[in-house]
């Protein structure tokens, strides 16, 4: 039977709640305990796929196809677990499934009420996979306080009602602002946090604070004593040069012993860090520079494409080069012409998306770096613009374009060398869509199998000609227009099983220009780059150096 640790957050919620999750997870399996990692998250939405990367981020997808808060990333990124949908459940869920079973006659006519309808759906969630683990690390969304998460709160409590003595335990994290003008830190935000959560029956049994200064053992004992926690288990969460230094930087302040001491397990395995060294080795003690140019239309938050950020991390930590990526928004694109700024960059990236908006100024970019012979990457709507580049420029078909924009604009303009994909094959069944369905969870998601040409860049990148990556897309590359893309020397390299649909196109005679339907981002780590990105950073590197 799992331990659980439920963590929440005060004051301010976004300063590194989820890091702190992730670098503990990492902890507990360097002990040699398994782990899995969870997010409840107070929002309304069932499914943050159909937010807008300006209100949520970035939306990871598992390899089963659920759409996830993008904590999810980190969880994976640090402990090498894949997630699946039952690694993460928004307010929305929980409610839709409680009104489901109302409907079903579930309750049997019963008043249905937040406690303790609501609260046993979640606690029927938290106890998946029970037995599969010895840590479930239960991460809650949003501060404690906020009215939406309460119901949250509530369902954890009585979680660690009904468990065992000893079989859950709290971590709080909070914050200790430093007014420079008195030169003090103060741990008043943090007794009224802890106050808090007490008033709503939940006594935290370890504190990780947040603190841009030192904490001084005077604070330490103060929050120890006002916050009822022992003072070896007030842990400062110091401001990292990187997010990969977390796991190290925990474990010097003592984190991993703190939640063994609180479980009382005792003698604890000694932990194996020497993967979490090298990585920070590897950040920290670089051979060179390169230059990457991100082409997107969500660059006002980097959020929107922080997998694909880490990735090239990633890459740039296998080659011992740092990656300074820069963020150029593709709308200035759309009526300026890209050389003044994607000169100089050693290679650019294209990212996926929705809508018309900057597909103009993507496109500019994919023909600049064909024609300039820099190192390109396109992924999903990224790889569509390098083919609907290719299309107009190279295959003569001028008003090639994307099924998508004229579905978003209600008019018939473009020659839809990507349409909307109706039907597709996901293991034994086969999928249907039709343009007019629900937005929510319609897409073609999740892990699925490609089939890459023998002899292509792309089956020696990855050193096979069988892989299988993460899909989320409901537009794709027409198969009709091959014969002649090919014949101008964009090769389809890399097919789904059955021929049908298109994974991953790539320039004959180009140093290196690939565009893949999918997310090759989702699936790298830091101690496992990705294949793609880990070459498409030493194609930088090799550009630089003929720079």
């Amino acid at each position: 039977m799992a331990r659980y640790i439920f963590i929440t957050g005060g004051v301010v919620s976004s300063l590194g709640k989820g890091l702190a999750s992730a670098a503990l997870g990492a902890l507990l399996q360097a002990r040699g305990f398994s782990v899995r990692l969870r997010k409840l998250d107070p929002y309304l939405n069932v499914d943050p796929g159909t937010m807008s990367p300006f209100e949520h981020g970035e939306v990871f997808v598992t390899d089963d196809g659920a759409e996830t808060d993008l904590d999810l990333g980190h969880y994976e990124r640090f402990t090498g677990v894949p997630a699946r949908k039952t690694d993460s459940v928004s307010s929305g869920r929980i409610y839709s499934n409680v009104l489901e079973r109302e409907r079903r006659g579930d309750y049997l006519g019963k008043t249905i009420q937040v406690v303790p309808h609501v609260t046993n759906e979640i606690k029927d969630f938290l106890a998946i996979g029970d037995d599969e683990v010895d840590f479930m690390l239960c991460e809650i969304g949003g501060t404690v306080g906020d009215i939406e998460g309460l119901p949250f709160f509530e369902a954890i409590r009585q979680f660690s009602h009904d468990k065992p003595r000893g079989q859950c335990i709290f971590m709080h994290l909070t914050l200790l602002p430093y007014l420079a003008a008195s030169g003090e830190l103060k741990t008043k935000p943090t007794q009224h946090s802890v106050k808090e959560l007490q008033s709503i029956g939940i006594a935290p049994d370890v504190l990780v604070c947040r603190s841009e200064q030192p904490i001084p053992q005077k604070e330490r004992e103060k929050i120890a004593l006002f916050c009822n926690v022992r003072k070896e288990a007030v842990i400062a969460a110091y401001d990292l040069n990187s997010i990969y230094e977390a796991p190290l930087a925990y474990h010097r302040e003592g984190l991993d012993q703190a939640v063994l001491d609180a479980f009382d397990i005792s003698p604890a395995p000694r932990p194996d860090l020497s993967k979490w060294e090298d990585v920070v080795d590897r950040i920290h003690n670089t051979d060179g520079e390169v230059k990457v140019a991100i082409v997107g239309k969500y660059v006002q938050l980097e959020d929107a494409y922080k997998s694909i950020k880490e990735a090239l991390t990633h890459g740039g930590m296998a080659n011992r080069v740092k990656v300074n990526v820069e963020w150029v928004d593709a709308e200035i694109f759309d009526t300026e012409d890209p050389a003044p700024y994607l000169e100089g960059f050693h290679a650019i990236l294209v990212p996926g998306g929705f809508g018309e908006r900057g597909t103009e100024g993507k496109i500019k970019a994919a023909e600049f770096a064909r024609t300039r012979n820099i190192p390109y990457l396109g992924i999903c709507l990224g790889m569509q613009m390098a083919v609907i580049e290719a299309a107009r420029n190279a295959a003569g078909i001028a008003a090639a374009g994307s099924e998508e924009f004229d579905h978003e604009a209600g008019d018939k303009r473009f020659e839809p060398v990507v349409y909307h994909l109706k039907e597709w094959v996901q293991g034994n069944a086969t999928v249907q869509r039709k343009a007019d369905d629900a937005k929510g969870g319609t897409m073609r998601l999740g892990a699925y199998d490609a089939v890459l040409k023998q002899g292509s860049k792309v089956a020696e990148v990855y050193g096979s000609t069988a892989i299988e990556e993460r899909h989320r897309h409901r537009y794709e590359v027409d198969i009709k227009y091959r014969e002649k893309l090919e014949s101008c020397g964009l090769v389809f390299s890399g097919m789904s099983p059955d021929g049908r649909l298109p994974e991953i196109v790539e320039w004959k005679d180009h140093p290196w220009f690939i565009g893949v339907q999918y997310h090759p981002e989702l699936k790298s780590k830091p101690f496992d780059p990705h294949p793609l990105f880990k070459d498409f950073v030493r194609a930088a590197v090799e550009n630089s150096r003929l720079v």
